[in-house]
């Protein structure tokens, strides 16, 4: 893919990773022990100079403002997957970053050192109803979603706002078998006018969906619009390509009460990768189904399970879970997440015993902030690892984007380093009509370790995303510092 210039302190930055391996001597880091460099026991997975486009992000203390270092992360704009306002990340077992910002799905299987996008001219129009390229002339309108599901598919599906002649949102359903290796296309026609930016989930199968179809999984869409402003139910596919519409609960349905297990004694690694965006607001259970917490107006969870039935829902002990932002791992943690009450920030909590107990870690950033922005999560059991990004309004005027790393969160909460995404120096909020836009968070970890967040500053019009170049040695393979 071609890919513009940007910004003239780039090359600067390329040409300067030769001095990278110092990262400015700073210490700190290792739960606040000051006697040990914060980047001991680090080296690069991936060479800087390899990358078109590689920025010093600062580190620092993620409880002060004191500054340890920088270090080097790969960056990358529209020309991998985005749009004028978001990008919409994602990753995969296998290593792949996804992204299903902009039009079509967008994905490198080399830590982004050479791009694949599914163009129309490529499609294949297997087992689907209706086949339809993109209206000519209208290109560049679509956004989409995608997930791998826990099988190694691929689900996901772009929304085409009026591009045609009738003025109707139109589906693209984009289906991924990993088995295969093949992707495949669905025209699917929406029953309602406007539809959003779709957020995407698997309810783990087996599913016997009666009419809506038997599979490994189904795959559920929301709108954002549809999601925000009413409750209108959602699209679903046993098939990743045929999608139908899907009435959700009424909010004060009363609703016949089961208890979900939400323990598992162990996960594949697979349960790294198919956490949904935030927005979802639901998550995978690995004893099949999807759970959808504090979903009643009562604050009661709701429970989609494998025959694709709803019920109000508890876990084991009778409980509801505290927040209606949670997803597993291959830890076989729970980890969900809500902002702090009466300032900035956010609570982290994690139960090892299926929501009957929690640990918590908050996040505050009253004082330094005035509003909390945008925020995502991801975390890796393999690695022990999770990374929290949040986007917030700063007092002095522009939004800063964060990223908290906490290495090792089976041991303890607290968190290890601080990196400071971009230039910081940039006031944009979400929503159509806004001159500078940044519509949501997004996020993901590699199998290696290294997370790729989505960012905007000044140096671009549009929003960014980074990837992590410098990890533990102990994550991997890598190369020798410079």
């Amino acid at each position: 893919m071609q890919r513009r210039g940007r910004v003239a302190f780039s090359a600067f930055i390329v040409v300067s990773m030769s001095f990278a391996g110092c990262l400015g001597g700073g210490s700190g880091g290792n739960g606040g022990d000051s006697s040990t460099p914060w980047n001991q026991g680090m080296s690069y997975i991936d060479d800087p100079v390899s990358h078109f486009d590689a920025r010093f992000f600062d580190v620092g203390d993620p409880m002060s403002n004191d500054s340890w270092g920088n270090a080097s992360w790969a960056v990358f704009g529209n020309e991998e997957g985005g749009n004028c306002c978001e990008h919409y990340l994602a990753g995969t077992k296998e290593g792949w970053i996804l992204n299903f910002g902009g039009e079509y799905p967008t994905w490198s299987e080399d830590r982004g050192h050479t791009w694949q996008e599914y163009l129309p001219s490529i499609l294949s129009q297997i087992g689907c109803r209706e086949p339809k390229p993109t209206v000519p002339g209208q290109e560049g309108l679509g956004e989409g979603s995608i997930v791998q599901a826990t099988n190694g598919d691929l689900i996901s599906m772009g929304w085409f706002p009026y591009p045609s002649s009738s003025g109707a949102d139109q589906f693209y359903a984009f289906f991924y078998d990993a088995e295969a290796g093949e992707w495949s296309w669905c025209y699917n026609r929406t029953p309602e006018p406007f539809y959003d930016r779709s957020w995407q989930v698997e309810v783990v199968g087996p599913v016997n969906g009666g009419i809506y179809g038997n599979g490994p999984w189904a795959s559920l869409v929301i709108s954002n619009f549809w999601h925000q402003v009413q409750n209108r139910g959602g699209q679903i596919s046993t098939d990743g390509l045929n999608y139908e519409y899907f009435e959700f609960p009424d909010r004060n349905a009363n609703l016949d009460i089961i208890e979900v297990d939400l323990t598992a004694e162990s996960l594949g690694l697979e349960w790294d990768f198919t956490k949904p965006h935030k927005e979802m607001r639901s998550f995978p259970v690995p004893s099949g189904g999807l759970y959808f917490p504090d979903y009643f107006d009562d604050g009661t969870d709701a429970f989609l399970d494998t025959s694709l039935n709803w019920w109000a829902a508890t876990s084991l002990n009778g409980s509801s879970l505290p927040t209606e932002y949670c997803a597993f791992d291959s830890s076989t943690a729970l980890h969900c997440f809500a902002s702090i009450s009466g300032g900035v920030g956010l609570t982290h909590h994690i139960s090892w015993d299926g929501g009957e107990t929690w640990n918590t870690q908050e996040y505050n950033l009253t004082g330094v902030g005035t509003e909390l922005e945008e925020w995502e999560w991801h975390s890796n059991g393999v690695h022990d690892l999770l990374v929290i990004n949040i986007r917030y309004q700063s007092a002095e005027g522009p939004d800063v984007d964060l990223a908290y790393h906490v290495r090792g969160f089976s041991e303890s909460l607290e968190p290890d380093i601080k990196v400071y995404l971009g230039l910081g120096d940039l006031d944009s909020t979400s929503g159509a009509g806004n001159d500078i836009r940044f519509d949501f968070a997004s996020m993901g970890i590699l199998p290696d370790g290294g997370a790729f967040i989505a960012y905007h500053d000044s140096s671009d019009a549009d929003p960014l995303f980074g990837l992590e170049l410098l990890l533990p040695v102990e994550y991997g393979p890598h190369i020798e510092p410079m």
